[in-house]
């Protein structure tokens, strides 16, 4: 793993950083105390005097950034910020003040030998030193402040982009496998049809051969038909609804010759209509659900309707229930439903009163 660069690691900005402190030394010094006898008279001293007093604070301001840049390097390894914030702060702060002060000690110290006076002589200064003396503390102490509130922004800076990066990684893996799931639970759903519709055709198929042929021939086109719309479509999500109705031409054969005139179709659907779908083999379920549950005698036949109602595809049939209920495995509806929640945001809805039985479908518009 690289390690990363923070803002004060790049030599570059550390320079530019060590200038800017050296300006904000004066800015502050001259704010403090404008009317100080020391800017009075500051650029009438000697040229050469400014240049070593302007050496000595460039150098001060290198040593507390450089003081301070160490400090914060070392207490990333011992006390990094994660574990204690709090502490953290308190002793990087507490330690970049002590370093300020052994810096301006130090500082003081060489001053008074390189001019070869006494460092007793501080305790008598004057007390227009002593405030400018003061004034050097206070700023070198902003200045520590300054380089700590750096790191501190840098480190809350990474922590904000680390989270955000990792709540981005998060929503997009929770996203990609939702995405999977879906695919995966819609797959397992239209597998469902396909045992549902195969064995209750087969078992009819079989009787017609034996009773008459040449219908069992025409039964079995209609149905290899039927059964290759299915494996076409099994894949798809939608489909249009001209080519579901069609899909349901062939499967009304099936079923009139299967059930005969117990059971009567009602189809008033306009098909111009090319933007508008449907799952799969929703029309086949639903059909195959009103047979199910309800008698198909010849002098009371069920009536089956498929119309529309706006923007909703409506399968309606008159409710004749059989005394005895079959089981049911529950695929017919549920299947639908289930497909509709992860294709769309609006669900089919269930009418039922004491004479009709009513599904309405909403279309998909793509």
């Amino acid at each position: 793993m690289t390690k990363r660069e923070t803002f004060l690691s790049n030599k570059g900005k550390r320079i530019l950083f060590v200038f800017f402190a050296f300006i904000l030394m004066y800015l502050v010094s001259y704010v403090i105390d404008p009317y100080a006898s020391f800017w009075k008279s500051y650029f009438d001293r000697n040229i050469f005097t400014l240049l070593a007093e302007w050496l000595v604070s460039l150098i001060s301001c290198l040593l507390i950034s450089e003081s301070g840049i160490a400090i914060h390097a070392k207490l990333n390894k011992l006390l990094p910020w994660p574990e204690h914030p709090g502490k953290r702060l308190a002793i990087e702060t507490s330690l970049n003040m002590v370093s300020v002060l052994l810096i301006i000690m130090a500082n003081l110290l060489c001053y008074s030998l390189v001019n070869g006076e006494s460092v007793t002589r501080y305790v008598d200064w004057p007390i227009e030193e002593i405030r400018g003396l003061i004034q050097w503390v206070v700023t070198s102490v902003i200045i520590s402040f300054v380089i700590i509130a750096i790191h501190t922004g840098d480190f809350l800076i990474l922590n904000w982009k680390n989270a955000a990066m990792e709540a981005a990684e998060y929503k997009f893996s929770a996203a990609t496998h939702k995405q999977a799931a879906t695919e995966a639970e819609l797959q397992a759903l239209k597998l469902q049809i396909d045992p549902h519709f195969v064995f209750n055709n087969l078992s009819v198929l079989s009787e017609l051969i034996l009773e008459n042929q040449q219908l069992g021939y025409q039964y079995a086109e209609n149905f290899s038909k039927v059964y290759r719309y299915l494996l076409v479509n099994s894949r798809k999500d939608v489909i249009l609804l001209s080519d579901e109705l069609k899909f349901l031409t062939a499967y009304i054969f099936l079923i009139e010759h299967r059930v005969g005139s117990g059971v009567h179709f009602e189809i008033n659907v306009d098909t111009n209509n090319n933007n508008l779908h449907v799952p799969p083999l929703t029309l086949q379920l639903l059909v195959e659900n009103a047979l199910k549950h309800n008698k198909t005698v010849k002098n009371n036949p069920l009536i089956i309707k498929v119309y529309l109602d706006n923007e909703n595809l409506v399968v309606e049939n008159i409710l004749i229930p059989i005394e005895k209920q079959v089981s049911s495995s529950g695929i017919g509806i549920h299947n639908i439903i289930s497909r509709y929640q992860l294709l769309s945001d609006r669900l089919p809805e269930i009418v039922h009163d004491a004479d009709s039985f009513k599904v309405i479908i909403p279309l998909i518009k793509l």
